[in-house]
């Protein structure tokens, strides 16, 4: 059995603490899914497009 995570945030900056979460995550999961969410509530740094490449 796959052992799958799942990390949603906006990530509106990323941050060295959200890429340690990821990084030590990928340690103890099989796969590690980040959600890169759209808040409406928030006015954003960077588009949606553009968090999915950091």
């Amino acid at each position: 059995m796959r052992r799958i995570a799942v990390y949603p945030g906006s990530f509106d900056p990323v941050t060295f603490g959200h890429l340690d979460i990821i990084k030590r995550s990928s340690l103890l999961f099989d796969q590690v899914i980040v959600a890169v969410l759209k808040n409406s509530c928030k006015k954003p740094l960077f588009t949606v497009g553009e968090r999915l490449f950091f």
